[in-house]
């Protein structure tokens, strides 16, 4: 009795002064995370934490109440218990696309990510879908450095079903730092997320397993796709993925089969999954800013293969967008996940440009 008098005279007086500190140190101190969603039978169980305490609810099938993201958004049981049904779609082509946007390495950055979205008219001030019929590409790489991953997933997960309504697209890509924290490899996630792992007593890479709503739905995106004549993909095409014939669609059935989620050791002996997982793979390759005896020829190779004229890829960070071989090559990480405003890409009217985080656009091209 002793003991639990002491332990809740602890708590009071914590809870008594916390909130006189700083308000950076409470941010530090007090960590608030989630939600997150899984699924045994029909009941879908909610992790959320709140001021450093793990808060558990449960949804049933008839249950009426809405469920809050921490966008502010709403959700259903429905909408989220579809993704478990939902099959990964390994060819992905899109023509005649009028306005598409693009963003790269966000990085837990969530202020920066809505800033620029906001800006560029992709989202309103309440951060819904404004976009229309456009496409928009996140180009992978959402998690790790920074603390606000969770925000930045639940906020695409919600405005890819907006897009779908008003007849648009999001689209997100994986990045290596997508595979890498869903294969179980942490170690560029920010110091929350540790605490994260301490609170909930779970593997942070098991808060993403193919049980839980955001890890099945993941798990279903793919690394490569085309719009009009684009090729977009996290890091990049390789000439040895040519050389080896693999097609976009043999690509991203690879990875949702052999790869993406699986604590896959590699070298594994299989010529073609060491490729697609290696330094010359879609998740990891740099050739493009770093190889100097890549020619503009390789480059046409590349694009004839997967008959486009232009390739738009993230993972390596510029100053400011980089734009190579005879506007062929786009990269477009311009460092938000170091705490840079970034850049959007945009395509409308026939024509490209930047898009800055307060909203004034310069041409591309």
């Amino acid at each position: 009795m002793k003991i639990q008098l002491l332990f809740w005279s602890i708590s009071i007086f914590l809870s008594l002064n916390l909130s006189a500190l700083p308000a950076s140190e409470e941010r530090d101190s007090v960590i608030n995370d989630g939600p997150y969603f899984f699924l045994a039978g029909d009941t879908l169980k909610a992790i959320r934490i709140e001021g450093s305490m793990v808060r558990e609810s449960f949804f049933l099938p008839d249950r009426s109440s809405v469920i809050t993201l921490p966008s502010g958004q709403q959700t259903s049981y429905r909408e989220l218990t579809k993704t478990y049904r939902t099959k990964p779609k390994y060819r992905q082509s899109f023509k005649r696309i009028d306005s598409i946007a693009a963003i790269s390495d966000v990085h837990g950055h969530y202020d920066n990510y809505l800033k620029q979205l906001l800006a560029n008219g992709i989202i309103d001030k309440d951060l819904n879908w404004k976009f229309g019929r456009g496409h928009f590409v996140f180009l992978g790489d959402a998690f790790d450095r920074g603390d606000e991953v969770t925000e930045i997933l639940w906020h695409l997960f919600k405005l890819e079903k907006q897009a779908a309504r008003d007849g648009g697209m999001v689209h997100l890509l994986l990045g290596n730092h997508e595979q890498m924290v869903l294969s179980g490899d942490l170690r560029y996630i920010h110091e929350k997320y540790s605490k994260v792992e301490a609170i909930t007593g779970t593997k942070y890479s098991d808060l993403y397993s193919g049980a839980s709503v955001l890890g099945r739905w993941l798990r279903t995106k793919p690394v490569m796709i085309t719009i009009n004549d684009i090729l977009f993909v996290h890091a990049g095409a390789s000439p040895q993925l040519i050389q080896k014939k693999l097609k976009i669609k043999d690509i991203n059935q690879l990875f949702a089969e052999r790869i993406t989620g699986k604590e896959v050791d590699f070298p594994t002996g299989d010529e073609v999954l060491d490729l697609l997982g290696g330094n010359m793979g879609p998740l990891w390759y740099r050739g493009y800013f770093n190889d100097t005896t890549l020619t503009l020829n390789q480059v046409d190779s590349i694009l004839d293969f997967y008959g486009k004229e232009r390739i738009f890829v993230g993972h390596t960070p510029h100053k400011e967008v980089t734009i190579l071989y005879d506007n062929k090559v786009t990269g477009i990480d311009t460092g938000m996940g170091y705490g840079q405003p970034g850049t959007m890409i945009i395509f409308k009217e026939g024509r490209f440009y930047r898009g800055s985080a307060s909203g004034v656009r310069t041409g591309l091209y």
